[in-house]
């Protein structure tokens, strides 16, 4: 009897490990860096928003240079004038903050640039990973460079470098 339940219970984890699903590791990170067209886009990005991040700050001096002015003169003005003057500043700092929102805002040119840019690479990414994950009969792919809580991936489960290959990129 004993060995009949010995028999079940080692064909009951034979057929669990048969089952058992495959996963693999990606570093994106990695795959990004070791992909110039990934790094050309970046650098481009950084470029674009310095120039408009300068705009920004330039209309913050110019609205911060009419307060300190009007600080100066406040005691020498009408009614009238100060009223003037204050409304200069306050759309002066709406101009910026405008300007911030249109390059910088969630739905800004930056965010459309960067997706423009980014979006046609990380879809080759993802296939990639895709057709090495169904070549090789993974069901699950993790990315370690990412914050899932990932402690410890094997190198043999990393494919990182299997992708760079198959988009032409190989170290």
């Amino acid at each position: 009897m004993k060995k009949l339940i010995i028999c079940v219970i080692c064909a009951i984890c034979g057929c669990m490990s048969a089952s058992a699903q495959k996963f693999a590791l990606v570093d994106m990170e990695y795959i990004f860096k070791n992909i110039p067209a990934y790094e050309r886009a970046n650098e481009q990005l950084n470029q674009v928003s310095k120039k408009w991040q300068a705009e920004v700050d330039a209309l913050t001096t110019e609205a911060q240079t009419l307060y300190k002015n009007y600080q100066n003169e406040v005691v020498f003005l009408s009614k009238e004038q100060k009223k003037a003057k204050q409304d200069a500043i306050v759309d002066k700092e709406k101009e910026a903050a405008d300007l911030k929102k249109k390059y910088f805002g969630p739905e800004g040119e930056l965010f459309k640039k960067r997706t423009a840019l980014m979006t046609p690479i990380q879809e080759e990414v993802y296939n990639a990973i895709k057709d090495v994950a169904d070549l090789r009969g993974y069901q699950l792919v993790l990315d370690r460079a990412s914050d899932t809580g990932i402690i410890y991936g094997s190198p043999k489960i990393d494919i990182s470098s299997e992708v760079l290959s198959k988009l032409g990129y190989s170290k």
